[in-house]
């Protein structure tokens, strides 16, 4: 599923027109990486939880000439599923 699969849904459950969809859909994916940008978890009773976690920087290889490069620290999204999420995908 993709973002207008999501659209469509959202709209066909709803009885929303796909336009008021769209605008219910950016404003929750914007509200989610503004919660992470601040280094805040978004969580969802059920669903899971959106985190921030800090990689350390780290020593890697080109792959093409075998060379070591830097790689620099980063902040990295992490998404953990819930109960009730795991247990509908098994």
């Amino acid at each position: 599923m993709n973002k207008s699969d999501l659209i469509t849904h959202v709209a066909r459950e709803t009885g929303l027109s796909k336009a008021a969809s769209e605008r219910a859909i950016s404003s929750v994916f914007e509200g989610i990486t503004s919660t992470l940008s601040r280094g805040n978890d978004a969580r969802f009773i059920g669903f899971g939880t959106f985190s921030v976690t800090a990689r350390k920087a780290r020593m890697g290889r080109n792959p093409r000439t075998g060379a070591q490069i830097r790689i620099p620290a980063s902040n990295q999204a992490r998404f953990r599923a819930g109960k009730e999420l795991k247990e509908a995908v098994n």
